[in-house]
């Protein structure tokens, strides 16, 4: 029996990065060797005492529906780390918090985008962007950038793609895939620029704030430019920071107005987020930081290994990135001297070869490339690059 499905989903691919890690996971259960550098979550446990205030919310009972916008508690946590970190002051009205920010984004798009706008996606974007702006009935338009600009994008190119259809622009730094992210003045510069064309919105996904080793403090455009902050949401989180990838827990914060019909679109389909998840996040935001600050070094101190290793390695290429992850590695040379087609087709040749997973460059906008994620021990991470080198080396 055929059956018919929408349009809408007929449009939309799976994602690559789960379908990399899903083959990965089956090729293990087949007793193979693998090593994923396929998975955007940090391989730290939850600290100790955010997993004791989700013991605690169980113990007490905190079991049943909270609010569709999140608790009380939460919301206040949220607030507070919004004017600690960010110098951005909001009220209770104007927080949402999600079953994770990828939900608060396709909230966001649900709410904001039609049928005939069109949403400005910096490539290379992380892969759900253009999905869920087809969800919306709304068009993704690619702005693709280049590894001499560090994946960013530009103020004239930003002012070439805005037209009398542009809804919104998508903003995510320090990137996935790429954990590039902007100075002040860059942002200050695409600012003057949205300044101009005051019905484009902004979706600033923050999610990778803390895991940040630029030159300058991290800062999101309304830091920058207040007067972008009422036609701006801001996304973020606690599963990058606080590795807490599995309680799924992310916020969004703006103008009431749009906050409330985010919430709308929540209440329709999730409703509230996990009550305990919201407990331990509550304890995330507003107890100790240090341990945030620990993880983060880790991960530079594995960025600052990773990065010469794959430009040592034939066919690959890397520039040094400022926070997030993952390294983008351009490895065009490489499919050319294996003769394989493209960077699918190079991940795929890694994974069977050398048993590691990757994810190719391709879905996230930009083919040629692959990005491998290094939240990973050192040891793994050294045992991973050394698989790939002999693979390459081998052709």
């Amino acid at each position: 029996m055929s059956t018919r499905f929408s349009s809408r989903v007929n449009q939309v691919k799976p994602s690559a990065t789960i379908a990399m890690s899903m083959k990965a996971l089956a090729l293990k259960a087949e007793g193979r060797d693998i090593i994923s550098l396929s998975v955007g979550e940090p391989d730290f446990d939850t600290p100790a005492h955010i997993r004791q205030a989700g013991i605690d919310a169980i113990n007490a009972g905190q079991t049943r529906y909270t609010a569709v916008d999140g608790t009380p508690e939460l919301k206040h946590a949220i607030i507070q780390k919004l004017h600690r970190d960010n110098n951005l002051d909001y009220a209770a009205d104007e927080i949402l918090v999600s079953s994770g920010a990828k939900q608060s984004i396709f909230n966001m798009f649900q709410a904001m985008l039609d049928d005939g706008d069109e949403a400005l996606v910096p490539a290379p974007y992380w892969v759900s962007y253009p999905d869920m702006v087809r969800l919306a009935d709304a068009d993704p338009v690619i702005l693709h950038t280049q590894a001499k600009d560090n994946y960013l994008i530009s103020p004239q190119q930003l002012q070439s793609a805005i037209n009398d259809n542009t809804r919104l622009l998508i903003l995510n730094a320090p990137s996935n895939p790429t954990g590039m992210g902007y100075t002040r003045q860059a942002l200050a510069a695409l600012g003057e620029v949205l300044l101009d064309h005051p019905k484009v919105w902004i979706c600033s996904d923050d999610i990778y704030e803390h895991i940040w080793w630029g030159d300058e403090p991290f800062c999101n455009i309304a830091e920058v430019v207040p007067a972008l902050k009422d036609r701006m949401v801001v996304v973020n989180g606690v599963s990058k920071a606080y590795a807490m990838t599995g309680w799924r827990i992310g916020y969004a914060a703006g103008p009431a107005e749009v906050i409330a019909q985010m919430r709308k679109v929540q209440g329709q389909s999730t409703s509230n987020p996990c009550s305990i998840s919201q407990a331990a996040a509550t304890a995330a935001l507003s107890g100790d930081q240090a341990e945030i600050a620990a993880m983060a070094s880790a991960f530079q101190a594995r960025h600052d290994w990773i990065v010469p290793a794959l430009n040592a390695c034939p066919g690959l290429s890397c520039q040094p990135a400022q926070g997030a992850f993952y390294v983008f590695v351009d490895c065009q040379e490489a499919i050319n001297q294996l003769g394989l087609g493209d960077d699918l087709a190079l991940a795929e040749h890694l994974l069977e070869t050398a048993g590691v997973a990757t994810v190719p460059g391709s879905a996230f906008g930009t083919p040629g490339h692959l990005r491998l994620s290094f939240a990973l021990g050192l040891e793994t991470l050294q045992e991973a690059v050394g698989r790939i080198e002999r693979a390459l080396q081998a052709s």
